[in-house]
């Protein structure tokens, strides 16, 4: 009898490589999900941040232009200043 439940009392007892591989997997599952979904909302972030970037630089491209194209007005006007302060000058 003292054989069977020796026997018995073997069988119970918890193996820790069991419990190990069935806590082990789903966590590694788990850790291997957030990863995953961590990874893509930093992408998309990235993406964001690309795009905003670009109108940036689109928008800065054209105040250049806009600034570049006043510049050659102003220059235009203070040649016309110019001659009608020598005009001026000649008349009075």
């Amino acid at each position: 009898m003292t054989g069977v439940l020796a026997a018995s009392s073997s069988t119970s007892s918890v193996n820790p490589t069991a419990v190990l591989i069935s806590v082990g997997i789903p966590f590694v599952i788990c850790a291997s999900i957030a990863v995953i979904v961590w990874a893509y909302f930093r992408l998309q972030a990235h993406r964001a941040d690309a795009v905003a970037m670009a109108e940036y630089r689109r928008l800065a491209e054209e105040a250049v232009a806009n600034q570049q194209e006043l510049r050659s007005e102003l220059a235009k006007l203070t040649v016309k200043v110019d001659t009608v302060e020598k005009l001026m000058r000649e008349v009075g």
